[in-house]
């Protein structure tokens, strides 16, 4: 009996985490049936994107997802366990009309935050995984969002898990300011502990990550992976080509040039995250798993 109450939690936890999934996948609140490409154009039914992980059919233009659908694309089922999930925001500035756009962006995304942290498993092995979805104020960086991220390290060095993070970012939050900025140093300090002790940190640059975000924990992946055609750069190209008057080379920070001047180590299609995932943690975990 005792066997059976212990199952009940995780059933219901799962059932709501796979509800917020659909949810992020505009699965739930009857949008539209046509989604249209940001890159290309070209429109198809919201079903073939579903099918195609929200991946354009046409161009293969990868579309930024929410925080619960990426988790549940890459975390083995019944596995997940949300940490800080009732994280809040705060105004530390009390800047004008702040709070207001917080509680919307609350209303439209169903997210506390544009941090989701949680712990899982992936083939196998147990790992704790963080998500900024940029739906969420551009997925930039506030006081919550870094102290999520710096208890998602904390929380893997203490029980000597691996930690992967998926980045999608505009930079800092504006309407925190110099609160904002002191993230990057907090979250980068909780890094450097937990390698210290041995972690391996495994950081997935997702379009766009940009500004606080990239130069502080978003870089310092002991494997650095990407998704095809992200933007990864502190400032962007248009800020950069406007500093230096001068034309930027094709596909400047992009994920795959990233690559070829070896800030990023591979680049991933979605398709093929999960399994690619798998296999540095497995190789990390001595090929044992659960």
């Amino acid at each position: 009996m005792n066997d059976i109450r212990d199952l009940l939690p995780n059933r219901m936890r799962e059932r709501t985490f796979q509800l917020k999934a659909k949810r992020d996948a505009g699965a739930v609140w009857h949008e539209p049936q046509f989604v249209e490409c940001k890159q290309c154009g070209r429109r198809a039914a919201r079903t073939l994107w579903a099918r195609s992980l929200y991946v354009c059919p046409n161009c293969g233009y990868h579309m930024p997802i929410g925080g619960y659908y990426r988790l549940s694309l890459v975390l083995d089922h019944g596995s997940f366990r949300e940490l800080d999930a009732d994280l809040d925001p705060q105004d530390v500035l009390n800047f004008p009309g702040y709070g207001e756009k917080l509680a919307a962006a609350q209303n439209k995304t169903g997210l506390h935050e544009a941090a989701v942290t949680a712990v899982g498993r992936i083939g196998g092995v147990a790992c704790v995984a963080a998500v900024l979805d940029s739906r969420f104020f551009m997925g930039s960086m506030s006081t919550a969002v870094g102290e999520k991220i710096t208890r998602a390290v904390e929380y893997a060095t203490a029980k000597r898990l691996p930690l992967v993070i998926f980045s999608a970012s505009g930079g800092a939050r504006m309407q925190e300011g110099i609160f904002s900025l002191m993230q990057m140093a907090k979250t980068s300090a909780a890094i450097q502990r937990f390698s210290a002790k041995g972690g391996l940190y495994v950081s997935v640059l997702t379009h766009p990550t940009t500004g606080g975000v990239t130069a502080s924990f978003a870089s310092l992946g002991d494997i650095m992976l990407a998704e095809p055609g992200a933007l990864i750069g502190f400032a962007g190209p248009r800020v950069i080509e406007q500093t230096i008057g001068e034309k930027l080379p094709a596909g400047f920070q992009r994920s795959e040039f990233q690559m070829e001047h070896g800030f990023v180590d591979q680049v991933v299609p979605r398709s093929q995250l999960r399994d690619t995932l798998i296999q540095v943690l497995q190789l990390h975990a001595g090929g044992k798993h659960e």
